[in-house]
């Protein structure tokens, strides 16, 4: 659809859509947006803070969300400044591991692949070797059948990640595991890493531009300093409900539990939220950091920060390093981890029955964690 949103003089905003136009503006669909790539419930401006903890929502009528009430802090001293660097030369390989002995076929085409190589792992800035493991037992289709072994070069040198890799992957096709195909075989390619840095904010004006006014456009420029004193914020407290304490059954944890996941350069930034108070009872209790390190695993050893947003049944979680140097320099299938959330959700957990709906389907044998 084509969301708008009608901003009054206190701050406070209704969102809607044009009539007749897709998608739904919700409670939940707006809570989503709210967590999207936020870090901190304190957000950062050039002219306000903005405490994202004290923000309420209200679902007015189908398709307006009324947000009211929030509050704010001074701005930072500093400003964000962006910056892009060449971070070098990156090959990205990938090739079908068919059928039976997944893990005895990877290692024998890695061996392959060094023994073609002109060059040793050692020579190179950075080597990832991986097994994904997306084949299934019995498969129904060939393409249930398919795992994949991954390789990702990367140096400041373009020649080390050119010809002799793309000749090493042509030996191995003729010469190596059975039911060999090639499911990525890019050449060499340029890659950049983001950085991020402060700058003092008295240092950049701002500038505001009116097009279309009574004597065409004008331009204001405004002072970026931020104000003496410090105006502390507390965040709104929340729902008082408690958690279910009944029985329960394993299931996704998306059964209950939504989520908006996304990048902040190397920073994996995960929201997730409920629309129940009880629900949001349960979720704080139950989704702590170590829980979370279970349930993704490649988080495990990962520095997170969790946060609380009770007033909109929320929290939001910032996992460093997940994406590496960020996005174009990931070697992960997905660098800007948007699809983050929908995999925690698909996660087993022991679910709450009185949080399940009617209609949830059930998931005998599977484990819980």
């Amino acid at each position: 659809g084509f969301p708008w949103a009608e901003v009054a003089a206190d701050g406070s905003a209704v969102v809607g859509k044009h009539e007749g136009t897709g998608g739904e503006v919700s409670v939940g669909t707006v809570t989503s947006q709210l967590l999207y790539e936020i870090g901190s419930p304190a957000y950062l401006g050039p002219d306000v803070t903005a405490r994202f903890d004290t923000v309420k929502l209200d679902q007015i009528e189908p398709d307006r969300v009324h947000i009211h009430g929030t509050k704010g802090e001074p701005p930072p001293r500093t400003l964000k400044v962006s910056m892009n660097e060449m971070g070098g030369h990156r090959c990205d390989l990938s090739i079908a591991l068919t059928g039976l002995d997944i893990d005895a076929k990877a290692a024998l085409a890695e061996e392959a692949f060094w023994t073609a190589c002109p060059h040793v792992p050692e020579d190179f800035e950075s080597v990832v070797s991986r097994v994904i493991r997306t084949d299934k037992s019995d498969p129904d289709s060939n393409e249930e059948a398919v795992a994949q072994w991954c390789l990702t070069l990367k140096d400041s040198d373009e020649r080390k990640v050119g010809r002799g890799v793309f000749n090493a992957m042509t030996e191995m096709a003729l010469a190596t595991i059975p039911g060999f195909f090639s499911v990525r075989s890019g050449g060499s390619r340029p890659f950049g890493i983001h950085r991020a840095g402060l700058v003092p904010a008295d240092l950049v004006p701002q500038h505001v531009v009116v097009l279309d006014g009574p004597s065409g456009p004008s331009r204001t420029v405004v002072d970026s300093v931020a104000p003496d004193g410090y105006a502390a914020t507390e965040g709104l407290p929340g729902p008082e409900a408690t958690a279910p304490d009944g029985p329960t059954v394993p299931g996704p944890l998306g059964l209950v539990v939504g989520a908006r996941s996304g990048d902040k350069g190397g920073d994996a930034n995960l929201g997730v939220f409920v629309r129940e108070d009880s629900a949001w009872a349960w979720l704080d209790n139950h989704l702590t950091v170590e829980r979370l390190r279970l349930l993704l695993p490649e988080a495990a050893e990962l520095e997170i920060e969790r946060y609380r947003l009770p007033a909109v049944r929320s929290l939001n979680f910032v996992i460093h390093g997940l994406l590496g140097e960020g996005v174009a320099a990931s070697t992960r299938l997905d660098g800007q981890a948007k699809s983050l959330g929908e995999w925690l959700r698909a996660r087993v957990v022991d679910l709450p029955i009185a949080l399940l709906p009617n209609e949830a389907p059930t998931w005998e044998g599977e484990q819980a964690r």
